[in-house]
C-alpha cells in the first residue's frame, strides 16, 4: 500500500512539473528532443531517490538540481558514449511561435559552454540566488559569479547590433 501512495505521489508530482522541467532542460541543452531524453533522465533519477526527494524542504529545487546535474554529466561524456534513440517521427508536431529576438537569444544562449550556460539558465530563467545556483550545481558561489559573468558577457557581445558602415558615394 505505501509503494502504491508513493508511485501516486511521484506521478502527481511529474505530472504537475514536467512542462517546467522541460522549458529549463530546453535552455540548457537548445533542442526539444534532447530536453525531453533529459527530463526522462531526470524523472528516473527522481523517482529511484524518491524517498531522499520526499524529505527535502523545496522538492522543485532537488529536481532542478538532478536535471542540471544530468545535463552537465552528459556534456562531459564523450559523443560516442550518448544513447542514439531512432524510431519512428512523432505524428505531428508542436506548432511554435518565435519571435526573432528568442531565436536570437536561443542561438547565442545555446552557443555558451554547458557551465556557463547552466549558471545563465538557473540565475536567470529559474530565478535563483549565486547561492542556490551553487548548491544545484555543486560547486563555489564564487564559480557561479564568475560563470555567470562571463556567459553574460558572451551573450552582450553575441545580442549586441553592430552598425552597418554606410556606403560611401564617390
Amino acid at each position: 500500500m505505501a509503494k502504491q501512495a508513493r508511485d501516486t505521489e511521484f506521478t502527481k508530482y511529474v505530472a504537475s512539473r514536467s512542462g517546467w522541467l522541460r522549458k529549463v532542460a530546453y535552455l540548457l541543452c537548445g533542442d526539444w528532443h534532447r530536453a525531453d531524453d533529459l527530463v526522462q533522465e531526470a524523472i528516473t533519477k527522481l523517482y529511484v531517490n524518491w524517498a531522499r526527494a520526499g524529505r527535502v524542504e523545496n522538492l522543485d529545487g532537488y529536481a532542478r538540481t538532478v536535471l542540471v546535474n544530468t545535463f552537465l554529466a552528459e556534456q562531459r561524456s564523450p559523443w560516442w558514449r550518448r544513447t542514439s534513440r531512432s524510431g519512428s517521427a512523432p505524428d505531428a508536431e508542436a506548432v511554435a511561435v518565435d519571435l526573432d529576438a528568442s531565436l536570437d537569444l536561443r542561438q547565442a544562449l545555446a552557443a555558451l559552454p554547458p557551465r556557463q550556460r547552466a549558471t545563465v539558465v538557473l540565475r536567470y530563467y529559474c530565478d535563483l540566488t549565486v547561492d542556490q545556483a551553487a548548491e544545484a550545481m555543486g560547486c563555489s558561489s564564487g564559480n557561479v559569479k564568475s560563470q555567470t559573468a562571463r556567459g553574460l558577457d558572451t551573450l552582450r557581445r553575441t545580442l549586441t547590433v553592430r552598425p552597418v558602415a554606410a556606403e560611401r558615394t564617390p
